[in-house]
């Protein structure tokens, strides 16, 4: 299965967006405790100058989170979250008026925040599991919504577990949460299978080995690798030091079918 036969799109906000072409998402960490960029954009000038170098480099989606969800990061509640963010997402939108921007979080609170300063995406790590309204909140604010498979709390998103068939777990985990968005009328939805949370070394790589069978070829699928430790630390290397073997895997997904690539550095992969 390649990128070539699938014919995505999703409405941001009246403007439908093309998924058929490969698309990169740039990741723009607004917190001072991120494994590998931590204190580098968390003021508004930083991270305006960031946003426009992602967007140089070729990232069509900004994806600004102000928590990390790192093993062992600070815990945040949603008003420090939106403290964090403060007046980014308006500027980068004032700036860069054609740039699509992706809010990474898991509470209500700040997609209503993101939303009335211009969000275009909501990607939530949690499933909607984390916070009771936010589902519904996204629902009512018209956003495509990022899915991911993760654990049920917050507590044991880390803790590594043994699936008998990782990607019969992925799916059937898709199918049940597809449902409950489709019910609550979300349905600008992709899916992301959750690299990095919760899943042993070995798991990973077979989701990128068998990536084609991720989803259900109804809805395009993104995938987040970009100095994740399934990578680095098997090679005992830090997370800036594998940019060659991650790009390998970048390519790999990519002639897997991933219709959205998420990455810290979007100038290493040429589309």
């Amino acid at each position: 299965m390649s990128n070539q036969s699938q014919f995505f799109s999703i409405s941001c906000n009246g403007k439908l967006i093309d998924l058929s072409r490969p698309t990169l998402m740039g990741i723009l960490n607004l917190t001072p405790d991120s494994f590998s960029d931590g204190g580098k954009y968390n003021n508004e000038k930083k991270a305006l100058l960031q946003a426009e170098n992602l967007l140089e480099n070729g990232a069509t989606i900004i994806d600004i989170g102000a928590q990390s969800t790192r093993p062992n990061a600070d815990f945040l509640k949603a008003g420090e979250e939106i403290k964090r963010i403060g007046n980014t997402i308006s500027l980068i939108k004032k700036t860069f008026p054609e740039s699509l921007i992706s809010l990474d979080t898991f509470y209500s609170d700040v997609v209503k925040f993101g939303y009335n300063e211009g969000i275009d995406i909501v990607n939530d790590i949690s499933a909607g599991q984390f916070d009771a309204e936010l589902l519904d909140t996204v629902s009512n604010a018209g956003l495509p919504y990022i899915l991911m498979h993760i654990s049920s709390c917050y507590e044991s998103m880390h803790e590594k577990v043994k699936f008998e068939d990782i990607i019969m777990s992925i799916n059937r985990f898709f199918s049940e949460k597809i449902n409950v968005l489709q019910q609550k009328g979300i349905n600008d939805i992709i899916l992301d299978p959750g690299f990095g949370f919760g899943k042993t070394v070995e798991d990973q790589y077979k989701m990128i080995n068998d990536f084609e069978y991720i989803g259900f070829g109804r809805y395009p699928v993104l995938a987040g690798i970009s100095k994740k430790s399934f990578i680095y630390k098997p090679l005992g290397k830090y997370a800036n030091e594998v940019d060659n073997e991650t790009l390998e895997l970048h390519h790999k997904l990519l002639e897997k079918g991933a219709d959205i690539i998420r990455l810290h550095n979007p100038e290493t992969l040429k589309l």
